[in-house]
């Protein structure tokens, strides 16, 4: 019988509160983002998933993900609804069984507010409170029994996703670009220069985030040990590596590096090493983080060719970012970090890639289908995005009766003229993606 492990025990209660950190962070990154008449909105939309995740995953989630396997590895039991049946003593593994399911939540949590980015300035903040509880029990949880329980279909295929590739980076893209598409694009798209208003806040956020996704996917390891430290290393490699390889991009492409593209990098590195940091080797890490940092870079435009808002590039960060790592697997697993399946550059032919592959594909169709479908239904209901006079005031003060700055009071702002104080700071991101 296997008993508490104390160090492990405290390791995932620093870990579980810097993944649960990482949603504030998530929404001061947002809230950067996006433009002056939108920003307390963008807040509120990753602040209040946070309470509608928790109802959600104590009442349903846990256990529809996590307890035994209900539809042969396609859901798992209602046995412990409501957490009922778990004692404060019982254990997952070697630590409480209560502070595994908790952990987890911290991970639906920001899941489920990634999604926010790509409906930025356009949603009714009602419908995304009805969206939210209901997306992690149809799309979440039933991903995360797929590749994460032991009785998951993938996990036993063998598809590898050690902190969240497929459960975290390809559902929220695949779902955020059903959004995308169920609202349709912001009033002036294409045509307005939409720059963030404060990029200082971006990279505020983007520091949070990166300090939280060390407990992402350190913490994975639900222990305190070499594997921890192996992954701790490479989330902090593929970071930088990510920051690198963004910033080359607009070095070449646009004759200078921004700010707004460290911050960018940053994440597309992270996100990529999500679901292999625990899987290759330092080498892999570099190569993880750099790749989506160039891939994510380029990426992003294709928003613009294919004529989808997808408002803060969640598509082309995360779900391109989700991707890239979860193919690399395929490559550069080692069976180090493993304890058995290695890439086809390590030897071990194409068979995981193949798996790799096949799981991306089907996580992704899933939580796209029923994100549409969650997304059109809502939308006949109450209707999911404010009218176009509501948009062009502006949705803090539409939504919530409040605005960020002073002169954004009763929703009119001063008329700003290219180069004033509302222009500056901004990134030729979405000009260089439009050409």
């Amino acid at each position: 019988m296997q008993e508490l492990d104390p160090a492990a025990t405290a390791w995932l209660l620093v870990a579980t509160a810097m993944v649960l950190l990482m949603t504030p962070g998530l929404a001061i990154f947002y809230g950067g983002m996006v433009r002056t008449t939108g920003v307390l909105n963008m807040i509120m939309m990753s602040f209040i998933s946070i309470p509608l995740v928790t109802v959600a995953w104590l009442l349903f989630g846990y256990t529809l993900a996590f307890t035994g396997d209900g539809a042969g590895g396609l859901i798992g039991t209602l046995e412990h609804m409501g957490l009922a049946g778990i004692a404060p003593d019982d254990l997952h593994g070697s630590v409480p069984e209560l502070l595994f399911a908790t952990f987890q939540l911290t991970f639906a949590i920001i899941t489920a507010a990634l999604i926010s980015g790509a409906i930025a300035d356009r949603a009714k903040f009602a419908a995304w409170v009805l969206f939210v509880p209901i997306w992690t029990v149809a799309v979440y949880a039933v991903v995360a029994h797929w590749v994460w329980a032991p009785g998951g279909w993938l996990f036993k295929l063998g598809a590898l996703d050690y902190a969240g590739g497929l459960v975290v980076e390809i559902v929220s893209g695949a779902s955020a670009l059903a959004l995308a598409l169920v609202l349709g694009p912001r009033i002036g798209f294409k045509k307005d220069a939409m720059r963030p208003h404060n990029l200082p806040f971006v990279l505020l956020g983007v520091g949070l985030l990166w300090f939280g996704w060390f407990g992402f996917n350190a913490g994975s390891a639900l222990a305190a040990n070499g594997t921890a430290s192996a992954i701790f290393l490479n989330t902090l490699v593929a970071g930088c590596l990510g920051m690198l390889g963004w910033l080359g991009v607009e070095q070449v492409r646009d004759g200078r590096p921004t700010t707004f593209g460290a911050a960018s990098g940053v994440v597309a590195g992270l996100v990529a090493i999500t679901p292999s940091c625990g899987t290759v080797n330092t080498l892999g890490a570099v190569v993880v983080g750099l790749l989506a940092g160039i891939v994510c870079s380029f990426a992003i435009g294709l928003k613009f060719r294919f004529g989808y808002d997808d408002s803060l590039d969640v598509v082309g960060v995360h779900f391109v970012g989700g991707v890239v790592g979860v193919l690399l697997i395929g490559l550069l697993a080692t069976s180090v970090m493993t304890g058995g399946p290695e890439g086809l550059l390590y030897g071990g032919g194409v068979t995981q890639l193949g798996k790799q592959a096949l799981g991306a594909v089907v996580v992704a169709a899933y939580a796209f289908g029923v994100s549409y479908g969650l997304a059109k239904l809502i939308d006949r209901l109450i209707g999911f995005r404010v009218s176009a006079d509501d948009e062009t005031t502006g949705v803090d003060f539409t939504q919530h009766a409040e605005t960020a700055y002073a002169e954004g009071v009763h929703g009119h702002l001063p008329s700003r003229r290219p180069g004033t104080l509302g222009d500056l700071g901004a990134p030729r991101r979405e000009a260089a993606d439009e050409n």
